[in-house]
């Protein structure tokens, strides 16, 4: 089986990227799956959020702008099958540095490709910078899909336009015409709001085909476990934001193997969405990673 490369993606702060990241990973690689994360955001949370230290020139950073070998950052997590090359401060340097350089756009594709021919991992996810800027570009060219995390909020359809409109620049220029989104999933969704609910309902409405049926919940557990060093998974491995990324998890298998996803219920809410109004001793946050 091929090496997927999947790009998490969303020029929004905020909205549970890098904690998807994070916990997608640690999921997919329960569930047997090689995976690889790489982190390209110059804040690294989903370094320090997996228990890996922040070391200077231990990112992607001199494969993007020089000779380096990206294999020889990748470091070895304690988790089964989860590896990941970390984030770190430099990487600030490379969206000054890339755009002056030639073949600016696939400088991360280049860097990824001996990575991704050796066939050690199943999935390659990489966690993109809250920006539109040469890094997240250069993630669109390299990757095969992208996964877009989107926060149940009024302003949630603004922020997938301006991805969609990203990746229409990509496939237009030529750079990956192949460019798609494989899946939407919705964060932070809590059932005890009205305003939830309707964002879900017109996510759903206009990206029926893209939205995954998983809706992952507002949860003080799973806001608290990168501040641990861990994914939900090891901090609350039988909470209900877990489950809700385990079940992700499979889902964006069924979408990579090319199984159809099971319909829709008619219900509203669909059967897999893990509500908040669960969360009977659990605080709500206000904020995700």
């Amino acid at each position: 089986m091929p090496t997927n490369v999947i790009a998490v993606a969303n020029q929004k702060g905020g909205v549970g990227k890098t904690t998807t990241s994070i916990n997608l990973a640690a999921s997919l690689a329960s569930q047997g799956k090689r995976v690889l994360l790489v982190d390209l955001d110059p804040q690294a949370n989903a370094t320090s959020g997996l228990g890996v230290e922040k070391r200077e020139g231990g990112s992607v950073y001199e494969a993007l702008v020089g000779d380096a070998l990206l294999s020889d950052q990748i470091v070895r997590t304690a988790y089964e099958n989860l590896s990941i090359i970390p984030g770190e401060v430099n990487l600030c340097g490379a969206e000054i540095d890339l755009p002056r350089m030639e073949d600016c756009l696939h400088r991360l594709q280049r860097a990824l490709h001996s990575v991704r021919m050796a066939n050690v991992y199943d999935i390659i996810l990489i966690d993109c910078p809250p920006s539109l800027g040469s890094l997240t570009l250069n993630a669109f060219v390299a990757t095969d899909s992208l996964v877009v995390p989107i926060q149940c909020e009024y302003y949630a359809l603004e922020g997938i336009s301006m991805v969609q409109r990203l990746i229409d620049q990509v496939r237009n220029s030529g750079d990956n015409p192949d460019l798609h989104i494989t899946g939407i999933v919705m964060t932070m969704y809590d059932g005890r709001t009205r305003l939830s609910q309707q964002v879900l309902d017109e996510v759903r409405e206009h990206f029926a085909e893209t939205i995954f049926g998983t809706t992952i919940p507002r949860a003080t557990r799973l806001a608290e476990a990168p501040s641990h060093g861990q994914p939900a998974l090891a901090y609350d491995p039988d909470g209900l934001g877990t489950a809700a990324y385990d079940v992700l998890a499979a889902e964006l298998i069924q979408r990579l193997d090319g199984v159809t996803a099971a319909s829709v219920a008619e219900d509203s809410t669909p059967n897999n969405v893990v509500d908040a109004t669960a969360l009977q001793n659990l605080d709500l946050v206000q904020n995700q990673a």
